[in-house]
């Protein structure tokens, strides 16, 4: 079994005094490594029957589009104000170290489309809420939400009651 842990690497006091960032450009560069990432959160959607995958701005992007190609699925991108070119739905929300907003356009979704959400890491939890509150304004089914990496003491998992989350590491 390939140790998924021992390719993240912890950088202290970024991005910010006090914070432990979880590198997973260490993971993402071996490629063994990545590709058991993506087959893991593959297999595990696998006949959920999903029509797209969100991944959220940045490193969501990295994991969910292998994703939605595994699971021959559309590819959704949740991203920071001021990216997306048409008319968007925005959600304000809070991080481990400030504030910050997500968007997405406003028919990137189907109401009643299936629906997996990607990211690198469950930290509050805060995210994941905000696209959330976007995909049900989009009227989005939402199959399950995946991350490579779970802070456990910080219980984000908490703020997504209801969703069935899926998490290949913890800390």
């Amino acid at each position: 079994m390939l140790d998924l842990k021992s390719r993240i690497r912890d950088i202290p006091d970024f991005p910010k005094k006090g914070i432990l960032f979880k590198d997973i450009t260490t993971l993402l560069k071996d490629g063994e490594a990545f590709q058991k990432v993506i087959e893991k959160i593959t297999c595990f959607y696998e006949g959920e029957e999903i029509d797209k995958v969100v991944g959220i701005e940045s490193r969501g992007f990295i994991m969910g589009a292998p994703v939605a190609y595994g699971l021959n699925a559309g590819f959704i991108p949740v991203r920071k104000p001021g990216k997306l070119p048409s008319d968007i739905y925005e959600a304000k929300y809070e991080l481990e170290y400030g504030t910050d907003t997500l968007t997405v356009h406003q028919d990137a979704i189907t109401p009643g489309e299936r629906v997996l959400v990607v990211d690198d890491l469950l930290a509050t939890g805060g995210t994941m809420a905000a696209t959330l509150d976007l995909l049900k304004q989009l009227g989005a089914v939402v199959v399950g939400v995946a991350f490579l990496i779970e802070l456990t003491e910080l219980k984000g998992r908490d703020k997504l009651a209801g969703h069935q989350v899926l998490s290949l590491v913890s800390y």
